[in-house]
């Protein structure tokens, strides 16, 4: 039993932090929190669900689709709402973000209809196996399996190759990187573009784990990597994966030990950031100041 929610508290952490870094990317080098993220997540499954359903493709091909189009979709999102408030006050930025949320949400419901759908999940995905007394379905494992290997990824691109160097250029001095010849509006869009791919790819994930797709789907999931970004440190990668972590395993392990508060599951995400904000505002890895991505 324990090896089971284990791995359940595992695979639920995972995903959170893996939304949170999408979160943590674009404050980093912005210091906007992109309330969009949430619905971009929404956005993937919705496409991997036409892309077999409706278009008929593979799975797999209609999985590589929808994280390209959500990419693209996140680069669009940034060129129309965000880059022409670049000079603006921060609190401008902040009001564009939460209407371009209203805004996909709405238009989900007009074109996917609210009703909520159902998922494909190949077999593969589900057959459950034995560990001792415990039954797992593959899923559990490869979802966190995924998501190191998304993050071991991105960590490579921002401390391993020129982009990422000019990221972190943009998240110290803006304008300075500008000086340097960097095409700073570029760089941008390129964050933007990884920070959603990361957000589809946790939402193809988030349906396969719980098989339902709605138009609000990303809502409480985006919320609670916003938590797990500010409990990490937002602005650091590594502690927005740890921040994911830790509450995926705070909600799971509470409930499986004290099951008299499952109704209280989603106040510990709350209750968390109440209390980082109170005893540590600038999260797990807030102080550091050298990198902010």
């Amino acid at each position: 039993m324990f090896l089971q929610q284990f791995f359940n508290a595992l695979t639920l952490g995972s995903l959170y932090g893996l939304i949170a870094i999408g979160y943590t990317m674009v404050y980093g080098i912005l210091r906007l929190i992109n309330f969009a993220h949430g619905d971009m997540l929404m956005l993937g499954a919705y496409f991997v669900f036409f892309g077999s359903a409706i278009f008929r493709l593979p799975w797999g091909a209609a999985v590589a689709a929808a994280i390209v189009a959500v990419s693209f979709l996140g680069v669009l999102v940034d060129r129309v709402a965000y880059r022409p408030l670049r000079a603006a006050p921060r609190i401008s930025a902040l009001i564009s973000a939460i209407a371009v949320s209203f805004f996909i949400e709405s238009l989900a419901v007009v074109l996917f209809t609210g009703l909520p759908r159902p998922v494909y999940q190949p077999d593969w995905l589900i057959t459950p196996f034995e560990v001792g007394s415990s039954r797992l379905i593959p899923l559990t494992l490869a979802v966190p399996a995924v998501s190191l290997a998304l993050v071991l990824a991105l960590l490579w691109v921002v401390y391993r190759t020129k982009p990422g160097l000019a990221m972190r250029g943009i998240s110290r001095d803006i304008e300075t990187t500008r000086l340097l010849g960097v095409r700073v509006d570029r760089i941008i869009a390129m964050t933007f573009g990884i920070g959603t791919a990361l957000a589809a790819a946790s939402g193809i994930m988030w349906a396969l784990r719980y098989p339902q797709i709605q138009p609000y789907m990303g809502v409480f999931p985006g919320m609670k990597a916003f938590i797990a970004a500010v409990f990490g440190g937002i602005g650091s990668i590594p502690g927005a994966m740890l921040g994911g972590l830790c509450l995926g395993f705070i909600e799971i392990m509470v409930i499986a030990f004290f099951p008299l508060l499952s109704g209280y599951r989603d106040a510990f995400a709350f209750i968390l950031l109440v209390a980082v904000l109170l005893v540590r505002p600038a999260g797990l890895f807030g102080q550091v100041q050298e990198d902010k991505i």
